[in-house]
């Protein structure tokens, strides 16, 4: 029998690969499963909303993903909280076949996806430090280095780390007990054990399932932010593997101190060791793509790659994405991928499409170099001043050039509100048609984030 959360973890790490960060990280990662009914699986957004956005944008991705991991499941319906009444019979844990590269068995362990070790991840200044220390935790698990905390932009091999840990735990001690999840899915189970009334030891089994574990991996933790019940949980759970030597792994886009969460996780956390990962130099992104083209058994040529590396400098998921378009392409046309011709052709509307190339962080960090300011005093509480002018700005730009969900907007700055954002939206707007400076500070901003 497989779970329902270890369905969905495995159909998110074959999305992954499928869909813009952008669009994973803010739309598709957002959705909790509720169950199976038949061969379809439903999911839940958060809002009619971004309901409609999956359906338009992003249901075909999940449908392909889901066929290839699991091919009797055929279809996806996308619900929100108003649909639950009418969704019945659901079931939670079924009897599928499972394509043999993603799980070989229903041990939780097997959710780790082979291809992600550490003899494939490219190490370089930005990642040394923390690809040394996953490299320690994975030979001795529950030593020194617990908890450990890693956190870094999307894209930057935070969850390649997390699955090379897994996969090496799993090959030098199969007898540890290993469970790697999501923030949501951890919430989504709690919520399950609480709401079966009918049978009193749902919640002891859901304890005793996270407290026996021997590697407890959480992933995208930021997202606990304002669930005050899930963290009361966690933060038992947290204590129970720590008191008892269990290695524990946490990975998040943000470090400890500017995740909105309780303090006395935060200060747990903050035990262990904190790692980063920052954006790659020019020369690791290099060495990242010709790493790729190995696996993929295609030869290209360094100014191929040097131009992906240079048009590309913070995500290495979206750096991926523009070699397989290259790679595609000439394949599609029967053309050779070191052509600059055919290069061009291929990337002319990835680089013309702002939404394809244009993220969060790209504006947050343009907007932090023009107004001199940190990025984590921006998109964190203080309330200077200073701070304010620039955060209000970078909302506005976000809320112009992208379609990301207020919600989502709010969780990227600390854990606002959404009424927060739109008052920030408004205000530089009104700035903007009323006040030249401003207006001229806004189409400064925008000339660096498309020319630059």
């Amino acid at each position: 029998m497989v779970k329902l959360n270890q369905i969905w973890n495995n159909i998110l790490l074959e999305t992954e690969t499928k869909v813009s960060t952008l669009g994973y990280d803010l739309y598709i990662n957002t959705l909790s499963p509720v169950g199976i009914y038949k061969d379809r699986l439903i999911l839940m957004a958060e809002s009619r909303a971004l309901k409609n956005i999956v359906d338009n944008k992003y249901k075909d991705a999940i449908k392909k993903s889901m066929s290839k991991v699991f091919p009797s499941l055929v279809d996806v319906e996308i619900i929100t909280e108003d649909d639950v009444d009418n969704i019945t019979n659901l079931d939670t844990e079924v009897d599928i076949p499972v394509t043999e590269e993603y799980m070989d068995d229903t041990d939780p362990g097997s959710q780790f996806m082979e291809q992600y070790t550490f003899n494939n991840f490219v190490v370089g200044k930005s990642n040394e430090y923390a690809a040394a220390v996953c490299k320690a935790v994975a030979d001795n698990p529950g030593s020194k280095y617990n908890p450990l905390f890693i956190w870094g932009g999307v894209g930057l091999g935070k969850t390649h780390l997390m699955h090379a840990i897994g996969n090496q735990i799993r090959r030098t001690k199969p007898e540890l007990k290993m469970l790697y999840t999501s923030s949501a899915g951890f919430t989504n189970e709690l919520i399950e054990a609480l709401l079966d009334n009918n049978n009193v030891d749902t919640k002891k089994k859901f304890r005793k399932k996270y407290r026996s574990l021997d590697v407890l991996m959480i992933d995208d933790i930021q997202f606990l932010a304002n669930k005050e019940g899930t963290q009361e949980e966690f933060f038992h759970t947290f204590n129970d593997l720590y008191l008892a030597n269990k290695q524990i792994i946490i990975c998040s886009d943000r470090p400890p101190k500017e995740i909105n969460i309780e303090e006395r996780l935060k200060t747990r956390f903050a035990t262990g060791i904190i790692a980063d990962i920052q954006p790659p130099n020019l020369e690791t992104r290099i060495a990242i793509l010709q790493k790729k083209c190995i696996e993929k058994k295609k030869s290209v040529d360094i100014k191929v790659l040097s131009l992906i590396a240079e048009k590309i400098t913070t995500n290495i998921r979206e750096m991926e994405g523009m070699l397989n378009r290259i790679i595609s392409y000439s394949s599609l046309v029967g053309g050779d991928c070191n052509d600059m011709n055919i290069v061009n052709d291929a990337l002319r509307d990835y680089i013309d499409s702002k939404k394809e190339i244009i993220t969060i962080d790209r504006i947050v960090d343009e907007t932090c170099e023009y107004f001199n300011v940190e990025k984590s005093a921006l998109v964190g509480k203080k309330k200077h001043k200073e701070i304010v002018f620039p955060r209000q700005v970078c909302i506005y730009l976000i809320t112009d050039l992208l379609s990301t969900p207020l919600i989502a907007i709010g969780e990227y700055f600390g854990g606002r509100d959404h009424t927060t954002i739109m008052h920030a939206r408004d205000k530089i707007s009104d700035d903007v048609k009323n006040n030249a400076t401003i207006a001229t500070q806004i189409k400064d901003i925008k000339d660096r984030i498309f020319n630059r």
